[in-house]
């Protein structure tokens, strides 16, 4: 491995050019092209980017590729012609309770990794978002590093930072006529980000006709809800949501209760918005812990029924027809909520069949008879412990329900639709299972990273390579079938074929079909909407 970075700071292109031929020493030399010289940058609309190449693989990092003022619209930012540093991670979104950082406002950042930065290479594009529903979460996460996705070669990989929580989803529109956008401004950064994919990628290798954005829990939402919002429309041509669904957006009248609840705790007056504009967001993060006045616990922040930029909802009462030509891969895992529920929590811990149906009620996130689904379960899967119940339950009824429901559309509607499930279970915890976010690192290939739990043993890196395979092929071709994999046929409501990624990865027709037609039966409403 050899890394070169430039010194920080802009500098000129002739500056540049006598630095690389006077000292550049081995960062010139290109792979397997003994003696070649590579150029120190590379040249894009936006501007001419410095990089690092670590193991073969040219990594841009910290390109900023819009600026906002708080609560506005996103603008692009480009300078043509300009030496950029694209050799450090930018700021991550303000948030909190995380070990991210550093946090800035300034955050609209994204990362390039690619094994073949030439024009002429044209490889499909897999544009990553970040988890952690619409309030936490960072690309810079060592689970999220694209570089050994990128150094198969057949595909560039970019992942986006966007601004997150009431910095990219406190809707003030109907209070302050000054920041018509604020309650989708998170939406409009990524809108923007792959707008600079558009225009730009191609300088990295990269077709701007074949992009796939992909994102797991809340990106996988935010995808979902791009797919219905016109703004986007053009700027993807395939889509993978891995454990993040949205059926529904929050409504403005409940989003702007929630704003109120938020305004209070910071103690503003609705009819005076401007210290929103001047407090550090140092405050504006300590007041996230505000009541919801809907669901109780922490407000609620997410894409917002603005009729503006959202017009209709992602999936009711149907599969937003915007998004029906867009080849889509709908994923969950196992046990979800193994992910967000401790086995160690007050919630689980000391679990029995007389105390499961009022701990598990509130986690359910619909309004049905917990005593009811326990005694169900306990005569379906007699050998199940009130644990196994439990997180059963709560992943069918909360986790796994969207995902069915914008399946399901999407079938009845003819748009292509290929759905997995990851059985793949925790190799260093197996209280864990198959849990929420699990299948990052098998798709990213960052099985030893910090954070995960496959391990790295022959079964994660079949399972990993499966999952890489299907996607890959997706981002060429719109469909994830390999030769590598058994068919893996599109979904209907005849068969509904699921592909189980584990360490023999099949497909399998209607798995779990009890448990979904269980909760089918009470209506679903998307959590925080």
């Amino acid at each position: 491995m050899w890394t070169h970075i430039w010194p920080a700071g802009l500098m000129s292109a002739a500056e540049v050019t006598r630095r690389a031929l006077i000292g550049g020493g081995t960062a010139l030399l290109l792979a397997g092209g003994a003696g070649a010289v590579a150029p120190p940058w590379i040249t894009a609309p936006s501007g001419l980017f410095v990089n690092t190449v670590e193991d073969d693989v040219f990594t841009f990092r910290g390109i900023r590729y819009g600026t906002a003022e708080r609560f506005r619209a996103p603008v692009a930012y480009a300078t043509p012609g300009q030496i950029r540093q694209a050799t450090a991670f930018g700021p991550v979104a303000p948030q909190a309770g995380s070990s991210y950082g550093p946090q800035s406002e300034d955050c609209l950042y994204l990362n390039v990794w690619t094994a073949n930065p030439n024009t002429a290479a044209k490889l499909p594009v897999m544009v990553y978002i970040h988890g952690g529903a619409y309030s936490g979460g960072s690309v810079t996460d060592p689970l999220n590093d694209g570089h050994a996705l990128a150094a198969r070669g057949d595909v560039v990989v970019v992942t986006v930072n966007h601004r997150l929580n009431a910095f990219g989803y406190l809707y003030l529109a109907r209070l302050d006529p000054r920041f018509p956008d604020s309650g989708n401004a998170g939406q409009l950064d990524l809108i923007v980000a792959l707008k600079w994919v558009r225009d730009n990628i191609a300088a990295f290798g990269g077709d701007p006709g074949r992009v796939m954005v992909f994102g797991q829990s809340g990106g996988g939402a935010k995808i979902a809800t791009m797919l219905g919002m016109p703004a986007a429309k053009g700027l993807f041509h395939r889509a993978a949501t891995m454990s993040g669904q949205q059926v529904t957006a929050s409504g403005p009248l409940n989003a702007t209760a929630r704003t109120r609840a938020y305004l209070a705790k910071l103690g503003v007056s609705e009819s005076d918005l401007s210290p929103l504009l001047t407090l550090p967001q140092e405050r504006l993060v300590a007041a996230l812990d505000a009541t919801d006045p809907i669901l109780g616990g922490g407000v609620y922040f997410g894409p917002v029924l603005d009729m503006t930029w959202l017009t209709r909802h992602p999936f009711w009462p149907d599969a937003n027809p915007q998004g029906l030509s867009v080849p889509l891969i709908l994923g969950n895992t196992h046990d979800e909520t193994r992910g967000f529920l401790s086995p160690d929590s007050d919630k689980v811990k000391g679990l029995t069949w007389d105390n499961l149906a009022a701990r598990m009620a509130p986690e359910l996130r619909i309004d049905i008879l917990p005593e009811w689904v326990v005694a169900q379960y306990r005569a379906h899967f007699p050998a199940w412990s009130p644990t196994e119940v439990f997180y059963g339950a709560t992943t069918a009824g909360r986790s796994w329900r969207g995902q069915v429901i914008e399946a399901e559309a999407r079938a009845r509607a003819g748009a292509p639709a290929w759905v997995y499930q990851v059985d793949f279970s925790s190799r260093t915890d197996p209280r864990r299972g198959a849990f929420h976010t699990i299948d990052i690192p098998l798709v990213f290939g960052t099985l030893g990273a910090r954070g995960s739990q496959t391990g790295t043993g022959d079964d994660a890196r079949r399972t990993s390579a499966a999952m890489q395979d299907a996607f890959v092929a997706f981002a060429k071709t719109g469909d994830p079938h390999h030769r590598g994999l058994k068919a893996w046929p599109r979904y209907d409501l005849a068969h509904r074929t699921t592909m189980i990624f584990d360490s023999v990865s099949q497909p399998e027709d209607d798995p779990r079909r009890w448990q979904r037609e269980l909760f089918a039966r009470v209506p679903y409403i998307q959590p925080g909407t």
